[in-house]
């Protein structure tokens, strides 16, 4: 694993919580975002995860990494109820998640970007992002069809929200233009304030700096950080580079064919022999 990264969290301590995980001492004194417990599916007998736990501190930046194929993005489907789970438990912020459905999961407070992105190309920025705003209207459907003087209230208020949260990163002059015509890093960054809107208190980021160049995901982990800290949300994300894991997580978890590997800071995840041999693959003797 690379050694040349750039540390936005060098001064953060993790500390041994309560549900035998760790998470930075500044969230010690306030209940977890997310608990998953010996959380596991099977699809036709094969175990794709099993007795997955994981614990998430109130404003950590937390990663899940792993090789191609290890099951992360399933975990994540099963954190945002995509899938329901063959066993465990799933609790965000307190609340047991047995039985939802992912619209329930998300007004608990859990929200998530894809691996492939997902925006509505024919709408306008604006419009994708107020679809994340959905579910914080305040009018009800006849003030909506007769266009009463709330509605009109409630529309400025959606408008001047969306430009906002556009404006974490320096979209708000793109309102306006069609999704589907921004430039691939664009609709990632449109993809992230969509699920914003939303108002979590988890955001599951599914490789976030994938397609990105260098400097790309350098102000992306810059404004993963001003998210966490402007919103005071906690944040996970799968990703495949390393420089921005490492430079940017605090809690890190390493999955391999369905089953956490190990656990720790970047320090001593990348000084872990199991995980640079489920990277790299075991040395030959002789």
């Amino acid at each position: 694993m690379t050694q040349s990264v750039k540390r936005y969290n060098q001064n953060i301590r993790m500390v041994p919580a309560p549900s035998h995980g760790i998470i930075p001492e500044r969230d010690l004194n306030a209940a977890p975002v997310l608990e998953a417990r010996h959380l596991g599916i099977e699809f036709g007998g094969l175990k794709a995860v099993e007795d997955f736990n994981l614990i998430i501190g109130k404003t950590e930046i937390a990663g899940l990494i792993g090789p191609n194929g290890a099951g992360k993005t399933t975990v994540f489907n099963l954190l945002t109820k995509v899938y329901q789970p063959t066993m465990g438990t799933v609790m965000i912020n307190g609340h047991d998640t047995a039985g939802m459905n992912t619209v329930q999961a998300n007004k608990l407070g859990i929200a998530r970007t894809f691996q492939n992105i997902r925006l509505f190309g024919n709408m306008s920025v604006e419009e994708n992002v107020r679809i994340g705003l959905h579910n914080q209207i305040k009018y009800g459907m006849f003030t909506g069809i007769l266009r009463l003087p709330n509605y009109w209230k409630e529309e400025k208020r959606q408008h001047e929200r969306a430009l906002e949260l556009l404006s974490i990163f320096d979209m708000q002059d793109m309102a306006s233009v069609q999704a589907g015509s921004l430039p691939y890093g664009a609709q990632r960054r449109l993809e992230i304030v969509r699920a914003l809107a939303t108002n979590p208190s988890l955001l599951l980021l599914d490789e976030p700096a994938a397609g990105m160049n260098p400097h790309e995901t350098e102000e992306l982990m810059a404004n993963i950080m001003k998210i966490r800290d402007q919103f005071q949300i906690a944040i996970l994300l799968i990703e495949h580079d390393m420089n921005l894991v490492m430079g940017i997580c605090e809690g890190i978890c390493v999955l391999n064919y369905g089953r956490i590997i190990a656990k720790g800071t970047a320090d001593e995840i990348q000084s872990n022999p199991t995980v640079i041999e489920a990277y790299l693959g075991k040395k030959k003797e002789g």
